[in-house]
């Protein structure tokens, strides 16, 4: 028999806040985190804005020799990490460690680490290269730095399915609970994309938003005058249980996870399907998995990018699955406020989608001015709302046609 499955804490670190209550309040305010690129500028690049993360300060966690050997994206990993194990009441050594696990989806992992040191390598030798390269840029090294820090030898392990990583990491490690492999997992996205190689990469793909002059409206999913996403860093985890093991140690239940599913587009290494059908199928056999019907849902946390082809591709999904001109359900879009995480994108959103069920507040999309006619007839959210919402599911999609969708139910106190 399958085991329910709870979120029991979740981590945030984001352009809009480095703890998951700021980062709330700031995405029902409607903040935008986009600004003025500041991590480097010796390069001319067609964007020049970014949602970078601000003021972040692991001390609390990490002390500054370990924080010199791990790699930002790792680092992002940690704090959310530390937040959702307070949250749930989780302490090193208080859980069975064979039955606990940690998956953390990653896109790109520490490229910083892995340029400097190659840059290194030209200018000044191979003695000068740092011997923590290796571990500092893997992309698993944040699961690993998780499970040392908490002590879980249960699953560990990362997704790299780009911009779908973190959403392939959480519904895998629903899989898991669910299926009795583990009691336990922590899991979610990280990533520290912003240096210049890979700023410039996005630039020379056309991918990235040219609205320099002014970034706080630059992100504007499902509008017609959207020109590419914006560019963005952090971390989203989630603690996933099964329901006894919360309730004995008396974590508190932000929602239920009740389905998952993924699916490939086989179409392109970058653009979705034309039509939408990989989105679709990925949310037809995540309602299915989840034993629901289109009509249960209430809202949608979409992937919602703010580039041309993606947006219209998921909004002929949603139609689809959905139909158009209902009611329900409600969509936005994180992104709007927070750009494109990349491989954190499915961690930093379903914290947002499970705090929409906790709250029973929905925050806007911000930024649109002139719907596209493709997404007419859609239940788009352009203020908050008190939408009370019971049931949820939040889309991620990645470069190479990679599709996830997970399903949330709000915890009724049972």
């Amino acid at each position: 028999m399958a085991r329910r499955v709870v979120i029991s804490g979740v981590g945030a670190v984001t352009p809009v806040g480095n703890d998951p209550d700021t980062f709330w309040k700031n995405l029902l305010s409607g903040v935008s985190g986009a600004g003025p690129l500041t991590r480097f500028d010796d390069y001319e690049f067609p964007s020049q804005i970014a949602a970078e993360v601000k003021d972040f300060d692991p001390s609390n966690y990490i002390d500054g020799k370990e924080a010199r050997r791990i790699d930002l994206f790792a680092q992002y990993a940690i704090v959310a990490s530390a937040q959702a194990c307070e949250q749930a009441k989780i302490e090193k050594n208080s859980i069975d460690p064979q039955r606990a696990g940690v998956l953390i989806g990653s896109g790109i992992g520490g490229i910083t680490t892995l340029l400097t040191n190659y840059r290194t390598l030209l200018e000044r030798g191979p003695r000068r290269v740092s011997p923590f390269v290796i571990p500092m840029m893997i992309p698993d090294i944040a699961s690993a730095l998780v499970s040392i820090r908490y002590n879980m030898r249960g699953p560990n392990f990362t997704t790299v399915s780009a911009c779908a990583s973190g959403a392939h990491a959480i519904g895998e490690s629903f899989r898991m609970v669910r299926d009795g492999v583990a009691d336990l997992m922590i899991t979610g996205g990280a990533e520290a994309p912003l240096h210049p190689l890979a700023y410039a990469g996005f630039c020379a793909a056309k991918a990235l938003t040219t609205r320099n002059d002014d970034p706080k409206r630059a992100s504007r999913p499902f509008d017609r005058d959207r020109d590419g996403f914006l560019m963005a860093e952090g971390a989203g985890i989630l603690i996933l249980e099964e329901l006894e093991s919360a309730k004995k140690r008396g974590a508190p239940i932000l929602a239920e996870v009740i389905g998952y599913a993924s699916t490939g587009d086989a179409f392109h290494i970058t653009a979705p399907h034309e039509d939408g059908t990989g989105a679709a199928e990925s949310m037809k056999k995540a309602l299915e998995d989840a034993k629901i019907k289109p009509e249960d849902v209430d809202y949608i946390n979409t992937h919602g990018t703010s580039t041309p082809a993606g947006d219209i591709g998921e909004c002929k999904a949603i139609v689809q699955v959905f139909g158009r001109g209902k009611e329900k359900p409600l969509i936005n879009s994180t992104k709007s406020m927070i750009g494109h995480t990349l491989g954190a994108a499915g961690g930093v959103e379903l914290v947002a989608t499970a705090l929409s069920l906790k709250s029973g507040w929905i925050h806007p999309s911000i930024n649109i001015e002139n719907f596209d006619e493709a997404c007419g007839g859609l239940a788009i959210v352009q203020e908050k709302v008190e939408a009370k919402p019971k049931i949820a599911i939040s889309n991620s999609f990645g470069f190479g046609g990679h599709n996830a969708t997970i399903v949330l139910k709000k915890w009724e106190n049972e």
